[in-house]
């Protein structure tokens, strides 16, 4: 953190400005929220659409997520060089124009297209959120802007359950992107409220970082999104290649890290020789904002796993439509919302620290509670006091970690702070979403190899009929509509019926336990956060007590 002390010279009177502003970057914000949000929603639907597993559309999602992270910080450099108000005009026609083709794809590569020209377009929207709320905004007002700014991604979310669940119901899931092309058209339109800010021509953009961290970031991504499809650790027939046998996920994974590390060794040097780098390492220059990046990256990915976990079973297992998913999850995303907007006015009574760790102990403690009642039926009371309790947890945690990065760092960073934001936060939505995908179905792979193996009611004959080595979650009419292209009698079929619904739900529970477990390890990195009340003198520096 850079504040050291406090200055007792009398506060000066800050001058009000219009929030007209603010609702272009809110809404260039939804833009993106909504777009990644309505992916679980309509995921019933592309399924049924381009004939595809759920976790292909799951690799939309990470597609999108891996394209911001990957090229946030070039977005960072170009918002800086070019202004951020031009860059924003420009990557809100280029989002319009990804969901026309998002709209009307005709096959799921098409729609992965599509997200990937999302995700490049937010890939320079994330930064310029950042840098035109610090250039309109100063003081009291830019706090709220930024709490805005958590809201609106919460309530974009609650937009896209909610709208996405009616038009997926009763019209199709076409129509929910559809929506996002005029908005897009008003987001344009609203930007001529904002004030312009300075372009910086002096600004260097360095190529070979933008290399290493898109190479880092996309071979992450990718090793994460496929370890159900390759391998855990031993290659799988579905691998395109094996390293002596084994799997080349974990290897990507692996490499990636280290590309990561190289990519921070570059940037240093090329810092300490007077250059531009790509991310100015200023704003992770203490432990207190690494811890806070760390966090950060903790809650957006359990927010990740539980809005696919949650689809995938309403949907795909339960066979409901997207209305019973909105309705569903609609206690999670009001909560969410209504924590990130409210969470601020704890922060005159709370301290960072002490909000990050009950955050996550709440969202621990909702996890735990989720595994404990879940059944068939998410509309269940306990089951949404689950969904309500982890949601204040989540939308505290989301507003504090990027209000805590934002305020340490001077105006001429911002951009840098968005863009490691933006890094962040999409680079653990693309993991998370893979991690619960590979997650559930391979839990969901094994339970249902243990329940079959030596079962009388299911001979070797009649298993060998079906393809076992590519367990997915299925709805009980499809698994019904397999088994009877078998010689499955009706008891054999009513059997692996059986088996099917309760390893489902198996790993479910599961997978809820792994997600608390998660939550329980990022108390470590909040306990790290900052430990005093805004208005109160602050603990000594960070960087000064590291030099000390």
């Amino acid at each position: 953190m850079t504040m050291n002390s406090v200055s007792t010279a009398p506060p000066a009177i800050e001058t009000k400005v219009s929030w007209t502003p603010m609702i272009a970057i809110a809404l260039g914000q939804v833009l993106m929220s909504f777009n990644v949000a309505a992916l679980p929603v309509a995921m019933g639907g592309m399924v049924a659409s381009f004939n595809v597993p759920p976790t292909t559309v799951a690799t939309g999602i990470v597609m999108y997520s891996m394209l911001v992270a990957g090229f946030v910080m070039l977005g960072a450099k170009l918002n800086q060089r070019f202004g951020a108000l031009v860059v924003f005009r420009a990557v809100v026609v280029l989002f319009g124009v990804a969901q026309v083709v998002m709209t009307f794809s005709p096959n799921a590569a098409t729609m992965m297209t599509a997200q990937g020209m999302s995700g490049a377009a937010g890939a320079a929207l994330v930064p310029s959120l950042v840098a035109l709320i610090a250039e309109n905004y100063r003081g009291s007002q830019q706090a709220t802007a930024l709490g805005a700014l958590g809201s609106a991604r919460a309530g974009a979310g609650v937009a896209a359950f909610l709208i996405g669940g009616v038009l997926g119901t009763f019209i199709g899931w076409r129509p929910v992107f559809g929506i996002l092309i005029v908005l897009a058209g008003i987001v344009f339109m609203l930007s001529f409220t904002l004030k312009r800010d300075e372009p910086r021509p002096e600004v260097q953009i360095d190529i070979v970082g933008v290399i290493l961290a898109a190479a880092a970031i996309v071979m992450i991504s990718f090793g994460f999104n496929n370890l159900n499809r390759w391998g855990l650790a031993i290659a799988t027939p579905g691998a395109p290649f094996d390293l002596a046998g084994f799997s080349p996920a974990p290897v990507l994974i692996v490499v990636g890290i280290m590309v990561g590390f190289a990519f921070v060794r570059w940037t240093y040097a090329r810092q300490q020789a007077g250059k531009t780098p790509l991310l100015a390492l200023e704003v992770i220059g203490s432990g207190q904002e690494r811890a806070a990046v760390a966090a950060m990256f903790a809650v957006v990915a359990l927010e990740a796993m539980l809005n696919f976990s949650v689809p995938l079973y309403i949907q795909i297992v339960q066979g409901r439509s997207p209305l019973a998913t909105a309705i569903a999850m609609m206690p999670f995303n009001l909560t969410v919302f209504f924590s990130a907007m409210l969470i601020v006015k704890a922060y005159r009574r709370l301290t960072p620290r002490q909000i990050g760790r009950f955050g996550f102990a709440l969202c621990t403690v909702a996890l735990l509670w989720l595994a404990f009642v879940v059944r068939n039926d998410w509309s269940a009371g306990p089951v949404l006091v689950g969904l309500v309790l982890f949601g204040i947890g989540q939308g505290s945690l989301v507003t504090l970690l990027f209000n805590v990065l934002v305020t340490a760092s001077p105006k001429e960073l911002a951009g840098d702070v968005g863009s490691l934001r933006g890094t962040t936060n999409n680079l653990a939505a693309a993991v998370g979403t893979a991690v619960a995908g590979a997650l559930m179905v391979g839990l969901l792979s094994s339970i249902v190899l243990t329940s079959i193996a030596g079962n009388p009611m299911l001979p070797p004959e009649m298993l060998a009929q079906v393809n076992l080595d590519s367990i997915n979650f299925v709805s009980d009419d499809r698994l019904q509509g397999v088994l009877s292209a078998t010689s499955a009698t009706p008891e054999q079929v009513a059997e692996a019926l059986r088996i099917n619904a309760e390893a489902r739900l198996r790993a479910l529970k599961i997978g809820l336990v792994i997600m608390a477990g998660i939550a329980v390890l990022a108390i470590i990195p909040a306990s790290r956060l900052p430990n005093y009340i805004p208005g109160e003198i602050p603990d000594p520096s960070p960087r000064r007590r590291e030099k000390e």
